[in-house]
């Protein structure tokens, strides 16, 4: 599904990825953990099509990535990208003029369960509000690949677990690969299959969460802990 090979990247002169290699396959939720800075969004963002390597190679099924990768990735940014008249039901329907996979009916499924009012204006819209609009966007998308950065940034912590609960619903475990890249273990952990730490641009380790559990006896966040000690 998705194959990078002995990839890096520089910004200004200064290492962002170094020499990484992985692969994951198709119906899995992999979760790219480590601190900030450490790569995981600029690992997201190659694969996403939107910047390139300074070496290495990046696939998606079967494909070398470049712009037009985007019809089959549906990323989600940690930074707004928001035209703020719009209103909510506006920029749904301006995402679905962009991509042809986008599913009308999932989108208003995901508003009314995200609770949001398609009549309110994007720039009245509190952070936890337009962090709830992203997954809206993204998740509406029938993309082989979900790509999620920092999904859940600004979204209070009494409303997380629900909200994670409720993408499971969502996902096609038959059909979509989906990567998660934060440092929020706690409400995702359930949901991950695979987890790679990331530090100083480099994949430090690589585990399966059943395995990580049963074998070793250790949560991710245990995991995590220990590694990055």
């Amino acid at each position: 599904m998705i194959k990078v090979e002995e990839v890096s990247k520089k910004y200004g002169g200064e290492a962002a990825v170094e020499g990484i290699s992985f692969s994951l396959e198709k119906g899995k939720i992999y979760g790219f953990i480590g601190p900030n800075g450490s790569g995981k969004s600029t690992t997201l963002k190659m694969i996403a099509g939107l910047v390139f390597p300074a070496s290495g190679s990046i696939t998606v099924n079967g494909k070398k990535v470049e712009r037009k990768i985007a019809k089959e990735v549906a990323y989600l940014s940690e930074l707004d990208f928001f035209y703020p008249t719009f209103t909510v039901k506006d920029m749904i329907a301006f995402s679905a003029t962009q991509f042809p996979d986008f599913n009308m009916d999932r989108a208003n499924e995901l508003l009314a369960f995200m609770k949001l009012d398609p009549k309110k204006k994007l720039k009245q819209l509190s952070k936890g509000n337009r962090g709830r609009l992203k997954l809206v966007l993204t998740l509406a998308r029938t993309a082989p690949v979900l790509l999620l950065d920092e999904p859940f940034s600004g979204l209070d912590p009494m409303v997380r677990e629900s909200i994670v609960k409720g993408l499971l619903s969502y996902i096609d475990f038959n059909e979509q690969t989906v990567v998660i890249a934060t440092h929020e273990i706690d409400e995702i952990e359930m949901l991950l299959d695979e987890v790679i730490a990331i530090q100083n641009g480099q994949i430090v380790a690589v585990e399966n969460v059943e395995e990580l559990r049963e074998s070793k006896g250790q949560s991710v966040l245990e995991w995590m802990k220990k590694i990055f000690a």
